[in-house]
């Protein structure tokens, strides 16, 4: 994918240092305005330029960038610059999440609250609005900002396999394999999505609408790789995958439901469907085996599985706050309409 246009001074530093070469770029790195980016903010899931920064510092050890030298990936000078966004957006969500502290270690207490946590509620969801109200643009303007996750689907959360062991890793392959398809390339859950925006007449390319999503997007993305490229915060990644496993059946229900309304045929709304029945076991597994069994298996990473899970639940909470307050009041939800 291309580098995206800076947001900022800190993505315009982060992005002009890896356009560099390795060897001649300056010996300065990317901490201190890191550093400056968070002292200016007052709300780092919002900030445009903070979280695009880290978005492309993440995205060095995913599928990288045209014209970037894969030696950026693990520089120092970039490394030290993603240490203090982490640090700043992990202490910034542990702020600001609510977390259940009355939950017991144990695989069924863990199952429980997770349950609990990821119940359908009444009101208002961007679910809701899409099977009942969205327009044609609406739809797509969905998918552009679920795009920037979806064609790199299961990615982040992989990270943490290599990092458990019996049945929480099990669990997690499980989960994982079907997200890859089982082995056919075609059955990937990206590709199924791409094969949406196909049919939707989006541009399916990896990356293409970066420049479109708002900071609150990315910073739903960002915090996948930040719990699974960190091997201290395994729990949060397994609490993050259940949390989402756990609330995607009934809304991907209508979602197809509101990509039908609008004439859509099967092979665009099969990711939809694909997801109804899929999700609907895995949030068994993910709940109770992968999260209720790494507790069973490690009863210090508790918080830190019920961590994960909110973090989850509300950053996907503020991306549908901003969509629907968009679309409600006959503005894009986009940050730049493509």
């Amino acid at each position: 994918m291309k580098l995206p246009l800076p947001r900022g001074p800190l993505s315009r530093a982060t992005i002009d240092l890896v356009r560099s070469s390795v060897d001649a770029a300056p010996a300065r790195g990317l901490a201190v305005h890191a550093q400056d980016a968070v002292a200016a903010s007052d709300d780092l899931a919002v900030d445009d330029d903070l979280q695009l920064a880290l978005y492309v510092m993440y995205e060095l050890a995913y599928r990288g960038f045209d014209g970037v030298d894969d030696d950026w990936e693990w520089d120092p000078r970039v490394i030290e610059g993603r240490r203090v966004l982490e640090r700043a957006y992990e202490r910034e969500l542990r702020a600001r999440v609510e977390v259940p502290d009355d939950v017991a270690p144990t695989r069924s207490d863990v199952a429980a609250a997770l349950f609990t946590m990821t119940a359908p509620t009444p009101g208002p969801s961007v679910a809701r609005y899409v099977a009942k109200r969205a327009t044609r643009a609406q739809l797509e303007e969905f998918l552009v900002l679920r795009s920037v996750y979806q064609l790199k689907e299961a990615d982040p959360h992989t990270w943490a396999i290599p990092r458990l062991t019996g049945g929480a890793k099990a669990a997690l392959v499980e989960i994982q394999a079907d997200e890859y398809g089982g082995g056919a390339a075609d059955r990937m859950h990206c590709a199924l999505f791409a094969r949406t925006m196909r049919g939707a007449g989006l541009d399916d390319e990896y990356g293409a609408y970066v420049e479109q999503v708002p900071a609150v997007v990315l910073a739903a993305l960002n915090v996948m790789s930040l719990f699974g490229m960190n091997r201290r915060l395994r729990g949060a990644t397994a609490g993050h995958l259940a949390a989402f496993e756990m609330t995607s059946s009934l809304p991907n229900r209508l979602y197809g439901d509101g990509f039908r309304r609008h004439g859509f045929d099967a092979a665009t709304t099969l990711y939809f469907d694909e997801h109804v029945e899929a999700d609907a076991v895995h949030e068994q597994i993910a709940g109770r085996d992968l999260a209720g069994g790494l507790v069973r298996q490690e009863p210090e990473l508790c918080q830190d599985v019920l961590f994960g899970a909110a973090s989850c639940l509300w950053l996907d909470e503020r991306v549908g706050a901003h969509a629907l307050h968009a679309w409600t009041a006959g503005r894009s939800a986009l940050r730049v309409e493509p």
